[in-house]
């Protein structure tokens, strides 16, 4: 039974105790004022703090008993005899020791007869309501396991708030081709590696493999100019068409090339594997042909790729080749319409590995103060230069920022300076998720191919000429970018940076 339930018990004289603690009330009976008297309030109000026998405690809570107006004093006064004598410490034998000592309860009679009753709050009190809480608690779980359906947890209910989204079962097979081309274009390094070394699994091959991997280290093939294993069917197989799809890519030109001449493409930014280089320059996805025709483009790569097996035989027959000098210059003086070079192109990514690791989403940093090679080499070949801009190409992958991992980024810059190749450290989509993985994300393409700069041909060209050239060649760059940018770069955070 709780304290407010007690305080509510009638009292032997006909009245009641009220007590809602805490609180103070303090109330004259029935009558109890009338016209020209003062109230008892205001006579005793003062007095019960001020008893000599009594502690400072705020009044809780007071109630008022009327007698019978038949009763007289003295018979009021036996009454209340009678009921101090059923008292402990001034409180009812029954709640005494209820919630401990400290309960107390005194009357004052007034002068017409009236009764003021005044109790406090005992020490145990909050502990007791606190118990009658629990209790309540108790007594609704049980009633609530009894009469009400309780569930489970929901199944499946983690994976919603999952941080990777994952790829729903019911995307278009189109779509899936796409991603199906992506992949194997990415890992084709990995994958015809694999293969070959599975063959060598197998002793009765053996006499074939070995003289071919001595043929592989040892071919001339991507430095020659030949192009002799180009094959322009596989450039247009379909699959590439699913490539460019997936994320997609687009080319464009500001100007028709004259295919009396030759030229070389200057492509930015690297990113982090050139997937609008390869897309434009690498296939016949984009349609090149249809926009520059008579012009027979090759997009160039390392060296150390054609020592790879299998994968040489891959990237030559797209018509992949050297990116050495000898290779250049062999490309750009040899077969064409007049076997001197003529209508020949090459695709030079100038950034290289080191515009790689400067490739974040939303930005554009070139690396393009202190690479003048390719103009040497234009002018000594007699090729114009043409700037290109892969609108796109370095939001397709999320990577490492110098400033966050500095010692990272150092060690790519270490491995770049011996190997002459780095690993930037980068993710984006996977196969069946969205947000982890080496598979670039769906996001749309535009190389731009700006207008070409004419270059005088000169066998040893100065450096005043060269500084030349490579100034128009920067200004025809941010030309481009100036021109496109709202329209290919709308969400960008920064404008073109020329560094290094």
């Amino acid at each position: 039974m709780s304290y407010a339930e007690v305080c509510k018990e009638p009292v032997q004289n006909g009245s009641s105790v009220v007590s809602e603690p805490p609180g103070v009330k303090l109330a004259a009976a029935k009558g109890s004022e009338s016209q020209g008297k003062v109230s008892a309030y205001e006579r005793i109000n003062g007095a019960i703090g001020k008893a000599p026998d009594q502690p400072e405690q705020p009044i809780q809570n007071t109630g008022i008993q009327s007698p019978g107006s038949q009763r007289s004093k003295k018979q009021k006064q036996a009454q209340v005899d009678k009921e101090a004598s059923k008292r402990v410490n001034g409180v009812k034998s029954g709640i005494a020791n209820l919630y401990g000592d400290g309960v107390l309860e005194k009357e004052y009679e007034e002068s017409d007869g009236n009764y003021l009753t005044s109790t406090r709050s005992p020490k145990g009190y909050q502990t007791a309501l606190a118990q009658d809480e629990k209790e309540k608690t108790r007594a609704k779980s049980d009633r609530t396991s009894k009469d009400e359906l309780v569930s489970g947890r929901q199944a499946g209910s983690g994976w919603s708030s999952s941080p990777i989204r994952w790829a729903p079962l019911n995307v278009p097979l189109q779509r899936r081709l796409q991603t199906l081309a992506v992949l194997c274009h990415t890992l084709s390094i990995v994958g015809l590696l694999t293969v070959f070394f599975l063959l060598c699994a197998m002793p009765l091959l053996w006499p074939l493999l070995i003289p071919y991997l001595l043929y592989t280290l040892f071919s001339q093939a991507s430095t020659s100019g030949q192009l002799s294993r180009r094959s322009h069917r596989f450039r247009c197989l379909p699959i590439w068409s699913l490539f460019a799809s997936y994320f997609p890519a687009r080319l464009h030109r500001s100007q028709v090339l004259a295919p009396t001449r030759k030229y070389i493409f200057g492509y930015h930014p690297h990113g982090i594997i050139s997937h609008g280089a390869f897309a434009a320059f690498g296939t016949e996805a984009l349609g090149f042909s249809q926009l520059f025709p008579g012009i027979t483009n090759t997009l160039l790569t390392l060296d150390s790729n054609f020592r790879i097996p299998m994968y040489r035989e891959y990237a030559l027959s797209l018509g992949l080749a050297s990116v050495s000098r000898e290779s250049c210059e062999n490309l750009l003086s040899r077969g064409g319409i007049n076997k001197e070079g003529m209508g020949r192109a090459i695709t030079i990514v100038v950034g290289g590995a080191r515009e790689s690791l400067a490739g974040q989403p939303h930005s554009l940093k070139i690396v393009l103060k202190r690479r003048k090679g390719f103009v040497k080499l234009a002018i000594r070949t007699g090729a114009d230069l043409v700037p290109t801009i892969g609108f796109g190409e370095n939001e397709l992958y999320d990577q490492a920022t110098a400033e966050s991992h500095p010692l990272i980024h150092k060690t790519q810059l270490l491995v770049k300076k011996f190997l002459g190749f780095t690993v930037p450290l980068f993710h984006a989509r996977g196969v069946f998720n969205y947000d982890a993985g080496f598979l670039p994300y769906r996001r749309p393409m535009n190389i731009v191919v700006g207008r070409p700069i004419q270059v005088e041909q000169r066998s040893k060209p100065d450096e005043k000429y060269i500084d030349e050239v490579h100034e128009r060649y920067m200004k025809e760059l941010v030309r481009v970018w100036d021109e496109w940018k709202d329209t290919f770069a709308q969400d960008r955070k920064e404008e073109l940076q020329i560094i290094e």
